[in-house]
């Protein structure tokens, strides 16, 4: 029997956690095995519990769910830890620094019941929770903040370097990721099997050290190796 998927929930909102916790609990293949109110809290029940995924708010006093995002995302042995924001929209200022930051994705707190239960079981699978629609609007919000890197900056020397140990088959996946594709659907495109796309795409998160889809999409842009089209 597959072990349940171990959640957490990280909100300021009481009311709101005992919402999700009804919601999770009521699943078979999945549990809540701790609350916090605040992004320190959050990292030291990550740390005791070993959720799997951590449902993390954005704002909150204190320390704040971008916060503790990095700090799960900076310790080694919260490496299998997934963290999806809860957003009040689906896309604002803070969705690109989540994913910066080592979030799996994003998931608006106006979501549907069985969205929020898809979203935990999706990220809990080493996916990205990116929609197409997700996606797009990364992208805009990304090209706002003036992101891409800077052809003469650390930054872009550091990202070549990470791209030129890609075979060319993995950054064509790689640059299909960034659009927002499934593996269904890049190997339909490059007329291959899933399971293909699925090595080619965690040699790539090796390589570059993601920890999953979610990382690829911001590498992909901020090396420069994708570029955003303004419609």
């Amino acid at each position: 029997m597959t072990p349940a998927i171990k959640v957490l929930l990280a909100d300021d909102q009481a009311l709101l956690r005992s919402a999700f916790r009804v919601l999770v609990d009521s699943e078979p293949d999945m549990q809540v095995v701790g609350e916090a109110a605040d992004g320190a809290q959050a990292v030291e029940l990550a740390r005791s519990t070993r959720a799997d995924v951590v449902l993390m708010d954005i704002r909150m006093p204190g320390t704040d769910g971008l916060t503790a995002t990095r700090m799960i995302s900076a310790d080694p042995e919260l490496a299998d830890v997934r963290v999806v924001m809860l957003t009040t929209f689906e896309v604002d200022e803070y969705v690109v620094q989540s994913l910066r930051a080592g979030a799996s994705g994003f998931l608006g707190k106006g979501a549907e019941p069985e969205e929020l239960l898809n979203a935990i079981r999706i990220a809990a699978g080493g996916e990205a929770l990116l929609s197409p629609a997700a996606t797009k609007g990364l992208i805009a919000t990304f090209l706002a903040q003036g992101g891409g890197a800077d052809e003469d900056g650390p930054g872009a020397a550091e990202y070549s370097a990470r791209l030129e140990a890609l075979t060319t088959r993995e950054r064509e996946v790689l640059v299909l990721v960034a659009g927002g594709l499934s593996n269904d659907e890049i190997a339909e495109r490059l007329v291959v099997s899933p399971l293909t796309v699925k090595t080619h795409v965690n040699r790539a998160m090796a390589k570059l050290g993601a920890r999953d889809r979610a990382q690829l999409v911001v590498i992909a842009y901020e090396s420069g190796l994708v570029r955003p089209r303004v419609e």
